[in-house]
């Protein structure tokens, strides 16, 4: 399993090439390329690699895409590779949209780490006495936050701060009350849709987050990724209920299994990174394949190719 492991691509001639936590990205004509890769981040940090992870993201999305086009545009063009996804250069708003249906987590950015010190403003958000983690909130609640760059962490934003002009995108347009109202909106049916379709599927959508960029019209545009495990957080329906009662942690099909096995073994994002077992690895990447399998229906059969990188090249039609 390890050979089919992607790691990196260098693809000479391809474009300008953008790396980040998890993608290689490539600018080209109005265009990206984007490469998922199997490294696998959490605390803002590479922790690993998960076989066949990167292929999981792609397919995920590219099915959310499809799910949703009719309450937003997206920018996806066509999937040319298991791994990559071929997309609208658009001009990114540099905020992310948490949208949160549960109060969970533990990051610091989590609004469950603020309420379990006692504060009851967070966000900007006023949150009701008496709540207890992994409890279904009264409403949806957006809690933005800053889109950071890779080694860096995503700062929390506030309404208010927003609307001050405070976050502006990279030609200095500010984002406007019209704007923001758009994104609020869009976010919240995003979230509904996906709800909805993971209801089906015996699986609670708890939160995710949104990119949304603005295209050479200055339309609204959702970019980045959607409902994946790394961007969302997933529990199992049926066991849910009974879980909480017993305040028991839910059962998940999403990455935060992997940040509580770091927390376990004494890393919170600092110090010397427990390096992750190959037993570990093997379930980390079932549970990506079966969270693909459990929204769409469908079985997930990995490609199997060994030259990951070959295969990517020869997709994208630039190996001479």
């Amino acid at each position: 399993m390890v050979s089919n492991v992607l790691k990196t691509v260098n693809i000479p001639g391809l474009g300008k090439k953008i790396q980040g936590k998890v993608r290689d990205i490539y600018v080209i004509d109005g265009k990206r390329f984007f490469i998922t890769t199997d490294r696998q981040s959490a605390f803002d940090k590479i922790v690993g690699l998960i076989p066949f992870k990167g292929q999981v993201l792609t397919a995920l999305s590219a099915f959310w895409f499809e799910k949703t086009k009719d309450i937003v545009t997206n920018h996806l063009i066509s999937v040319p590779d298991p791994n990559v996804l071929l997309v609208k250069e658009c001009k990114l708003i540099p905020i992310e949209m948490v949208v949160r249906g549960y109060i969970t987590g533990v990051t610091d950015t989590s609004i469950w780490g603020s309420y379990e010190k006692g504060e009851r403003i967070i966000y900007g958000l006023k949150f009701p006495e008496g709540l207890k983690k992994n409890q279904k909130l009264p409403e949806y609640v957006i809690t933005p936050t800053t889109k950071a760059d890779f080694g860096l962490h995503d700062e929390r934003l506030t309404e208010k701060e927003i609307l001050q002009k405070k976050t502006r995108l990279p030609d200095g347009q500010v984002v406007t009350p019209k704007l923001w109202k758009q994104m609020k909106k869009v976010s919240l049916a995003l979230f509904a849709r996906g709800q909805q379709i993971c209801d089906k599927a015996g699986i609670i959508l708890v939160d995710t987050k949104y990119e949304f960029g603005l295209d050479q019209k200055g339309k609204l545009v959702l970019i980045d990724e959607i409902h994946t495990p790394d961007s969302s957080r997933y529990w199992v329906k049926k066991t849910y209920l009974e879980r909480f009662k017993k305040g028991l942690e839910p059962e998940s099909y999403d990455k935060e299994e992997l940040r509580i096995w770091f927390k376990e073994h004494g890393y919170k994002g600092e110090g010397k990174l427990p390096k992750m077992p190959a037993e570990f690895i093997a379930k980390m990447s079932a549970l990506y394949m079966g969270i693909y399998e459990k929204i769409t229906g469908k079985t997930f059969i990995p490609d199997m190719t060994k030259n990951v990188n070959q295969r990517i090249k020869r997709n994208l039609n630039v190996l001479k």
